[in-house]
């Protein structure tokens, strides 16, 4: 698309993040050296669950800036676009929650455009199908998952157009038995049409099973099928809320919010930790984390 390389910032490593936080940080500086309260406007492009978290951590910035003596900073200082191109975010989630995440991103002041279409990209911001353009000081761009283009048919692999490798039930290559991909660099197609979603609990699932698959294959056994279970989705706002759906009894699913959804959201996060460190190393990380929450300031500005 026009213009996204050369204007938009996107997360897809450390460094990116870090680019894209001086960036901003950058902009509120030079808001407090000339007295401005702005608005300072952020384009976020894309409706999921990183361009919806993205959103609430950006106005919990301006709550701690007048702390660090940005006086002027206040949360109308900052003007958030969140452009999602179906007709609401968090698409993949259950309608209820799409509008309660839309309910709490408009409570704290954040313009939400469903149904929009981003045709280009330039400095001056951001042009919708339908001649239509948002001015933007800061794009930043969280549509869709792409994966690196050097997989892009990587060592003759077969992949999609968005550069996944093409795997079977046992997420092994459909090219190469002895090669297993998994996460969002693998494609999976299964029994219903449908497609394993990009999360991280389809990650942690394809991982186990893959583990699994290696050993079978060391010791000349069959390898397994891959089952999805979706358990549900989590989604924080910052600090002012969590919201999320989970898979209970009979398949029902059932809604979570406020203090039981982000303790949910935090236990998820040191499962992920513990399935990669063990229990020692991440209850240390844990530890860690604890100290340096009131050791380290909330807010970097370097």
């Amino acid at each position: 698309m026009p213009g996204v390389h050369e204007h938009c910032f996107t997360l897809d490593s450390v460094t990116e993040a870090n680019h894209f936080h001086q960036r901003l940080l950058n902009h509120f500086l030079k808001m407090k050296a000339s007295g401005s309260e702005g608005p300072l406007n952020v384009v976020v492009v894309g409706g999921g669950a990183t361009g919806v978290e993205l959103a609430a951590e950006l106005y919990k910035i301006t709550d701690y800036l007048p702390v660090y003596g940005f006086s002027t900073i206040q949360r109308r200082s900052l003007a958030v676009h969140l452009i999602e191109a179906s007709d609401r975010i968090l698409n993949g989630l259950p309608w209820h929650i799409s509008q309660k995440a839309s309910l709490i991103l408009s409570g704290l002041g954040a313009n939400i455009l469903t149904n929009a279409s981003v045709e280009s990209v330039d400095r001056d911001g951001v042009s919708l199908k339908g001649d239509k353009k948002i001015a933007a000081d800061v794009v930043v761009w969280c549509a869709g998952v792409k994966c690196q283009e050097t997989l892009k048919n990587i060592g003759g692999l077969t992949t999609n157009p968005i550069n996944q490798i093409v795997v079977d039930m046992t997420l092994r290559s459909a090219d190469d038995t002895s090669i297993y991909a998994l996460g969002d660099c693998a494609s999976l197609t299964l029994d219903d049409g449908s497609r394993v979603p990009p999360r991280a609990q389809s990650a942690h699932q394809m991982a186990s099973c893959v583990c699994q698959n290696i050993i079978n294959q060391l010791a000349g056994s069959p390898c397994e099928s891959f089952t999805y279970r979706d358990h549900g989705s989590l989604v924080s706002f910052a600090e002012y809320s969590t919201v999320g759906v989970l898979a209970g009894l009979m398949g029902k699913k059932v809604f979570v919010e406020g203090g039981i959804a982000k303790y949910l959201y935090i236990s998820l996060y040191r499962l992920h930790q513990i399935a990669l460190h063990g229990y020692l190393r991440t209850a240390l990380l844990a530890l860690v984390g604890r100290i340096n929450r009131r050791l380290r300031p909330a807010l970097k500005l370097h």
